[in-house]
């Protein structure tokens, strides 16, 4: 150990290290429950033996650990206490304890799995559920079965929350710290008018006004610094442009911060602050001077829109457990307060712990891991949680298409090569397919802007711009990093795709299209045109920065590659098929091609709201998603008739589209088809005998079942290329000259074809002789409609198919009226008739009445006049 147990400062987690100690010699692992502020982070790795790794989830946290360590032991960083986080490492031979960030751990664990030298390896805040925090831990786990028992695990987690963790680590003794906090008095501080939720990345401004009256309020209720938790960035500046003129320095604390802003912030000072900081100052540090917490309630989540390939960080409200973590952080070395943005009513209905990261982000980097590893989808590892079976099926495809895995899912040799570059597998494929495109520089400093969504505003070029003539430290610190993991890469280690190289061609072809782009699209033409025929990769590093941008942003999100749907507008198509627009006043706007680096779609929302890209020409456009270019031959319904048509398509796009003049007739056949299926059959011409025929086949199929066919709407446009002659049609209105009514007899398979006038006849006979059409519009119940008169000596109704379906008589007056309806005759002749009779004589005189209408005669004709 670096001090002992009396040297180390008098915190509750101090009293708990000789427990902790007995539980690492004892099992090897062990699960510590610590709120913040019990000294977990800063004091347990020095009260340990051996070399110690502690990983936090964020670099911010990963350097104040480690200052703080290193101030106990009154020395520097790098001497025995030092951090590696992506960009900046400062160890020496002397360091026992390094604290790195688990993004950090993972890479060395792939490198290194048994972690040579380390005797502990330290999990902080394993209940915020990071993806990096889940594989270390599943990796740590297997390390210690197979290669390293004596390696110790301490996990740790400031919520109580901690028996699923135990759980993972075989049943692990669990150690837990009582919180020494002061207490902290809650103010509930909902607005007083109406806030709407947050959409994507949208807060409304009026929920922000109301963060900064509260955050007055609160410098006017005490003493002390005030923390002020926001879900991000953009927040945090909106709020601080509304603090001016208050007797305090505003702070910004966040994750995109040069490191050396972040450190400043958490160093006390003279002059009273408002520190308006990022879910970073949740747990892990501590930020000296705070007696007052104004919490807006938000948090800032990555999710993944797996059905339009859209990742995005949206915002999201805070849950219980994290809203009891940011109001301790008022507490931590004097009596403080809280206020929180919202009502008791609306705390209760928030989600008592954070949701994991695995159930709902971007999986893709995941799954590259867990293939390095050697466990394709997570199969046989202790992950805390499973991922979601969609979600490791569009990553794996996605490292397929990628050529990061093969066909079984193991890593490839370029796999190896992306995952190196410490980024996001798309991120990493542009890196390396577009250096030797657009140079190994630009291809850095575009892949750093894209990496930690620096660029404000949606013209990713002009932020490009910005960076290169600021002085933004840690986006330069990115690029020489990125830089050097392209040196380290051989050349024939990481082949770009060869469909790259069969698009130039088509690129080439396509420059001419070019031609009529806008004025800085023409540019951009000229250039494609006159590189088209050039060979090598040296002309190319000339490609203008617009173009290059737009490239290297293309080969990672081919799918997003996307072309204006109309000529100057901000409503553009994705190759992947999403819909997306600039917002009003873009730079972008009337662009005809670009390539989309962020881009989110609200719930609800029709198109997705396009946040940052680059613009492309088409040729270039072509060559960023090659993999998404294809010609099809295409016979088809479209639009209401048959479209033949060759189409050339960039994904979703439609680039090029030719008529076919002599198309395959059975496509046109399956096309007709097709429509009748989409449309319906008014597409055809009934004739009152196709009309009437239906209606015979379909009381047959009603009464007989098979094989008499079934001909409603679905059976007959499913079947519509077994019975129609669509030999020569060729187009919509060729279906209104088919024959139907000879089509519906092909129907009739030849068994019964010939029974069909003897089991649903068109005509009946009746005993006045003549023959009465029979209306077969009711399947189930056929109807004949004879007078009354030509119906005398008749006693039964007479019976249809076999016998089985008798017709619903219609009795008629002389005048063709309905006098009475029945499937019973000799009852009506009984009951119904003498009524009528006595009704309808004196109207129709000259019509035989008769008192016995079963022994009359029956006619047709009237009675003779009397002279």
């Amino acid at each position: 150990m670096l001090l002992p147990d009396d040297a180390l400062p008098d915190l509750p987690i101090r009293a708990l290290l000789p427990q902790i100690r007995e539980s690492l010699t004892g099992t090897g692992a062990s699960v510590l429950v610590a709120p913040p502020g019990t000294g977990k982070t800063t004091l347990v790795p020095l009260a340990l033996d051996g070399k110690v790794v502690v990983a936090e989830p964020r670099r911010l946290a990963a350097r104040a650990a480690a200052r703080r360590m290193a101030s106990l032991l009154g020395q520097s960083v790098g001497d025995r206490v030092g951090f590696s986080v992506r960009g900046e490492r400062r160890v020496s031979r002397q360091t026992m304890v390094e604290v790195v960030t688990t993004g950090v751990l993972v890479r060395r664990l792939q490198r290194d799995p048994e972690l040579a030298g380390t005797a502990v390896v330290i999990l902080d805040e394993c209940h915020e559920r990071h993806l990096d925090t889940d594989l270390a831990l599943a990796f740590l786990i297997e390390v210690r079965a197979a290669l390293r028992p004596d390696l110790r695990l301490l996990a740790t987690s400031a919520t109580a929350d901690a028996e699923r963790l135990a759980e993972v680590l075989g049943g692990a003794p669990t150690v837990a710290a009582e919180s020494r906090l002061f207490p902290v008095d809650v103010h509930w501080a909902p607005p007083t008018g109406p806030i709407s939720p947050p959409l994507g990345l949208r807060v409304d401004p009026r929920l922000l006004d109301h963060v900064a009256a509260t955050v007055r309020r609160a410098l006017a209720d005490g003493d002390g610094d005030v923390l002020v938790f926001l879900p991000g960035a953009r927040e945090i500046d909106t709020v601080a442009g509304r603090l001016g003129g208050i007797d305090a320095d505003v702070i910004a604390l966040h994750g995109r911060q040069p490191g050396s802003i972040q450190d400043a912030a958490l160093r006390p000072a003279t002059r009273r602050r408002v520190v308006l900081a990022t879910a970073v100052a949740e747990s892990s540090l501590t930020v000296p001077g705070v007696r007052a917490v104004v919490d807006a309630g938000l948090s800032r989540v990555p999710r993944m829109d797996h059905a339009r390939g859209l990742g995005a960080l949206v915002t999201v409200p805070v849950s219980r457990a994290s809203a009891t973590q940011r109001a301790g952080r008022a507490g931590r070395e004097a009596p403080g307060r809280v206020y929180r943005c919202w009502s008791p009513a609306q705390h209760d209905r928030l989600p008592a712990q954070p949701e994991p990261e695995i159930a709902a982000a971007d999986l893709t980097g995941f799954a590259l891991d867990l293939a390095l590893w050697g466990h394709p989808g997570g199969t046989g590892l202790a992950l805390p949680d499973p991922p979601p079976a969609g979600a490791m099926q569009t990553a794996t495809a996605t490292l397929h298409d990628l050529g990061a895995i093969d066909d079984e899912g193991r890593i490839t040799t370029r796999g190896r090569a992306l995952a190196d570059a410490g980024l996001h597998p798309r991120l990493a494929r542009a890196l390396h397919d577009g250096a030797p495109l657009v140079g190994a520089r630009r291809a850095a400093e575009i892949i750093a802007l894209l990496d930690d969504d620096r660029a404000a505003g949606d013209d990713l070029v002009a932020a490009w711009r910005r960076a290169r003539s600021g002085n933004d430290q840690a986006w330069r610190s990115e690029v020489r990093r990125l830089t050097a993991a392209l040196d380290r890469t051989p050349n024939d280690d990481i082949a770009v795709p060869e469909v790259t190289a069969a698009a130039a061609a088509a690129a080439a072809a396509a420059a001419a299209a070019a031609a009529a782009a806008t004025e800085p699209e023409a540019d951009a033409a000229a250039w494609t045109t006159a590189q088209a025929s050039k060979k090598g990769g040296e002309s190319r590093k000339t490609m203008p920065d617009d173009l290059a941008a737009g490239l290297v942003v293309g080969l990672a999100y081919p799918e997003r590659v996307a072309r204006v749907r109309e000529a100057g507008g901000r409503d553009y198509l994705m190759a992947g098929g999403t819909a997306g627009e600039l917002g009003p006043g873009s730079g972008l706007g009337g662009v005809t091609w670009l390539a989309v680096a962020s881009a989110d779609r609200t719930a609800g929302a029709r198109t997705a709201r396009i946040r940052a890209a680059a613009p492309l020409d088409e040729a270039t456009a072509m060559e960023a998603a090659a993999t998404l270019l294809a010609e099809t031959t295409e016979i088809g319904w479209v639009n209401g008739d048959v479209v033949a048509r060759r189409v050339q398509r960039l994904g979703a796009i439609t680039l090029v589209e030719r008529r076919i003049t002599d198309p395959d007739p059975a496509l046109v056949r399956a096309a007709l088809a097709e429509g009748l299926r989409r449309e319906g059959l008014s597409l055809l011409t009934w004739s009152r005998a196709a009309v009437e025929l239906r209606e015979r086949l379909a009381f047959a199929h009603a009464a007989l079942g098979e094989p008499w066919p079934d001909v409603s709407d679905e059976a007959l446009a499913e079947r519509a290329e077994d019975w129609l002659s669509l030999g020569s049609a060729r187009r919509r209105s060729d279906l209104a000259r088919i024959d139907v009514a000879n089509g519906l007899r092909k129907l009739l398979p030849w068994s019964v074809a010939g029974r069909l006038d003897e089991v649903a006849p068109e005509r009946l006979p009746v005993p006045s002789g003549s023959r009465v059409r029979v209306d077969y519009s009711d399947a189930e119940a056929p109807v004949l409609a004879v007078k009354v008169q030509e119906a005398f000596g008749w006693t039964d109704a007479p019976r249809l198919a076999d016998g089985r379906i008798p017709v619903l008589l219609h009795l008629l007056s002389p005048a063709g009226r309905p006098v009475a309806v029945t499937r019973d005759l000799a009852s009506f002749w009984q009951q119904g008739y003498p009524q009528v009779r006595a009704e309808l004589r004196g109207r129709y005189p000259r019509h035989p009445w008769p008192e016995d209408p079963t022994t009359a005669a029956p006619t047709k004709r009237t009675n003779p006049r009397s002279r």
